[in-house]
């Protein structure tokens, strides 16, 4: 499970990267939700992989350890919250550049093939 959860905050956070390093602007911010991704599951990954754990610790009734931890999950909860306000910010953004500039490139030039 580790190897896969690995490999696929790999693969989120390549094809991230990868997207960022294109010219056109709508490539940028698909790459900057796919980075979003890779860093959300890797915060997940961070508060232990536990299954049918419950997420409130009541010291009274069994150990801490066993538990799981609640805070990565409320870090990326706040996360999603907080990237789906900035993608949509940065959508508004680039339909108003491409209006006023009639193309969506970084540096304003028609490139062609």
């Amino acid at each position: 499970m580790e190897w896969i959860l690995a490999l696929a905050i790999g693969v989120l956070a390549g094809s991230g990267v990868w997207l960022l390093l294109r010219p056109r602007t709508f490539q940028f911010i698909m790459g900057l939700a796919l980075l979003g991704y890779a860093v959300n599951l890797f915060i997940f990954a961070m508060g232990r992989l536990r299954l049918d754990a419950p997420p409130v610790i009541d010291p009274a009734w069994a150990d801490p350890s066993s538990y799981a931890d609640p805070l990565p999950q409320a870090l990326v909860l706040t996360a999603i919250v907080i990237g789906f306000a900035t993608t949509a910010l940065f959508l508004v953004v680039l339909l108003a550049s491409r209006g006023m500039s009639d193309t969506d490139h970084v540096d304003g030039e028609e490139h062609r093939p």
